[in-house]
């Protein structure tokens, strides 16, 4: 069973995608209303339980710094949704690189506003060269994200229950 839950803030915001063991857990610790289910359920020795799709939180909690979005290779592929950014071409989790505009070898900073995804080929071609001396425009400019979508990498475009959109829609473009 992979059925993940999107967990809500009391407010209704998105806070992030859990297990849905975890899910469980914080339902029968009574933290939690189900707003949503999956078609799936759990079983165990004398009862079944239909999977929570979507659940949100009784109490308010807030966020450490939650407009700051932690900087890390999946984050990046996620802003990037997996394009190498000089070929503009979607490539896999394990064919894509991580490529600094400004290469760290001239002092380029590993930042969100100068690293950004390539293909393997096209991060060999641009080497240890600015897009502007490889002659390889970028796709976009880089820059930090206001928001990643509370995903893992098997939720990707056409991919996330339809019961979150609602939940998602005022920040999420799919």
């Amino acid at each position: 069973m992979n059925s993940r839950t999107l967990l809500l803030n009391s407010s209704y915001e998105p806070i992030r995608v859990v297990s849905w063991q975890k899910a469980i857990v914080l339902w029968f610790q009574n933290k939690v209303e189900i707003l949503e289910y999956h078609k799936d359920y759990a079983r165990s020795s004398r009862e079944k339980f239909q999977l929570p799709s979507v659940l949100r939180l009784k109490s308010y909690v807030r966020l450490k710094n939650k407009n700051a979005i932690r900087f890390c290779r999946e984050n990046v592929y996620l802003r990037d949704d997996f394009v190498c950014q000089y070929c503009a071409e979607k490539f896999s989790y394990k064919l894509l690189t991580l490529d600094h505009v400004v290469p760290a070898s001239k002092k380029g900073e590993k930042s969100w506003t100068n690293v950004v995804t390539a293909c393997r080929d096209c991060n060999q071609k641009k080497a240890n060269r600015t897009p502007a001396q490889a002659q390889m425009p970028l796709l976009t400019i880089p820059k930090a994200p206001q928001w990643l979508p509370f995903v893992d990498f098997e939720f990707r475009h056409g991919q996330i229950p339809d019961n979150w959109l609602q939940y998602l829609n005022t920040q999420t473009s799919y």
